[in-house]
């Protein structure tokens, strides 16, 4: 079976074909850069990165670019709050976003283009629009002219007039048409700027990725990314820009994650319920989130919660603890050859999960397919080691490809883990969230550590001490 890719434009699965055999061209739009990521900014990043993490192991080589948006309205909104430049700002957050990622265990883009480093691309796009009557400029500011571009609303699958009638758009008199929208931005007294042949401003949001897949992957790529809330308008509007301006698809398959809710109500600052994955991290295994993310099919909406998160933990330690056994239990054992057979059968339940869009869900299945049967051969005293190498090693591989990391170790649970670990259970039993601490204990006895509650603290020592 050959790769299947739910494409946006056609709704439907449709067999992935690349444009170069063997290459993938794979733009994912990035975070803006003006705070901490929440938890719904890093599911795309989760999912897009186990897309990517598939294909190279499918035999792909794939040039991943995911870019910054480090200008815009709301970076110079906390720039005028904080007292901060907005590059000050991008930076920061920048920073933060690679810590919060590198956590989650993200493979580093191939590019990270940043809009204010990608100007002179963007003005000469903006001006080859103009040029050819797509764009039109007003008093400093460049609007698109959106019904010159006939196909616009495909990817939403809307007319225009439905479009019109049912988007929020805002009103300007000094456009020619309600739905045209911005290019170029003339400055405001005070604000970040940069010169154009319309005066000094600062770009719309959507050219910058068009201008930015133009100028790293080329007119047509293979795959375009994001979440479910950038098909109208950013999507849209990427297409109209780099349609109008090259006369060829802009991309071949769209592809979107859906939205993560909190306790089943949609996250929002006014209701209060953002949960900032720099904060979360603190409290759970950036793996188990990780994992979390993955367990649900990447279209579907996903529900997050303290209480399913616990679960998520119980749920990945039994991975973990699986694979450190296996590691014990070999560290004696001389083996030559791994039983390639089983690791067969499991790489094949595997690639047919993957291969059907990607589905994590089905995938995570058959880790703890692996774990079920290795457990199993476990209580053999007589099982063959090359047997055991092979649920080890398969477990491990097909692990890996998902991003989720075991911990390899012959010690095991490192003594830094199992710190990190007594605090975090520490941090829930004084939240009084027991559920979690006894996950916690239970993860930590599993891997062979024994706690001891007492008046001073706790205290800790392996099993085998």
């Amino acid at each position: 079976m050959s790769i299947q890719i739910f494409n946006t434009m056609s709704r439907q699965k449709e067999p992935f074909v690349t444009l170069e055999p063997g290459k993938v061209r794979m733009y994912v739009c990035g975070p803006t850069v003006y705070n901490y990521i929440h938890i719904g900014n890093a599911r795309p990043v989760v999912v897009f990165d186990t897309v990517r993490r598939y294909l190279e192991y499918s035999g792909y080589q794939v040039s991943y670019v995911s870019n910054y948006t480090d200008v815009d309205d709301r970076l110079i909104r906390a720039s005028k709050e904080r007292g901060l430049s907005v590059p000050e700002i991008a930076d920061q957050f920048i920073r933060a976003y690679e810590e919060d990622t590198d956590a989650l265990n993200v493979m580093e883009a191939t590019i990270h283009p940043r809009a204010t480093r990608t100007m002179p691309e963007i003005i000469r796009f903006i001006s080859q629009l103009v040029a050819k009557g797509f764009a039109y400029a007003v008093d400093g500011d460049v609007y698109f002219r959106t019904r010159k571009f006939a196909d616009y609303g495909k990817l939403s699958h809307q007319s225009i007039d439905d479009l019109k009638s049912g988007a929020r758009i805002e009103i300007d008199e000094r456009k020619e048409d309600p739905l045209d929208f911005a290019l170029w931005k003339k400055a405001k007294p005070g604000e970040i700027n940069w010169s154009s042949p319309w005066g000094e401003g600062r770009p719309g949001w959507h050219i910058e990725c068009s201008a930015m897949v133009e100028k790293y992957l080329g007119d047509t790529i293979d795959i375009h990314a994001g979440g479910t809330d950038l098909v109208f308008p950013h999507h849209e509007n990427e297409i109209a820009q780099s349609e109008a301006l090259h006369g060829q698809t802009m991309a071949r398959y769209w592809m979107h994650n859906g939205h993560i809710q909190i306790n089943h109500e949609k996250m929002s600052k006014s209701i209060g319920n953002v949960i900032l994955v720099h904060d979360l991290v603190k409290k759970y295994d950036p793996q188990v989130i990780r994992f979390f993310i993955l367990s649900v099919h990447y279209r579907h909406p996903i529900n997050f919660s303290d209480e399913l998160l616990t679960d998520a933990v119980q749920a990945f330690n039994r991975i973990k603890t699986a694979a450190y056994n296996l590691t014990h239990r070999l560290k004696d054992e001389t083996v030559q050859k791994p039983d390639h057979a089983i690791e067969k059968i499991y790489r094949d339940r595997f690639a047919e999960a993957m291969d059907d869009d990607f589905n994590t869900a089905n995938a995570e299945a058959v880790l703890f397919d692996i774990v079920r049967d290795a457990n199993i051969a476990l209580q053999d005293p007589d099982a063959p080691a090359g047997q055991l190498l092979a649920y080890r090693r398969v477990l491990y591989e097909l692990s890996d490809v998902l991003g989720l990391k075991l911990n390899d170790s012959k010690a095991g649970i490192l003594d830094k883990e199992v710190e990190a670990l007594i605090e975090r259970r520490q941090e829930a039993r004084k939240a009084k969230d027991f559920k979690l601490a006894d996950a916690l204990r239970d993860q930590l006895s599993e891997a062979g550590i024994i706690l001891e509650d007492t008046p001073q603290g706790v205290r800790w020592k392996r099993a085998d001490q």
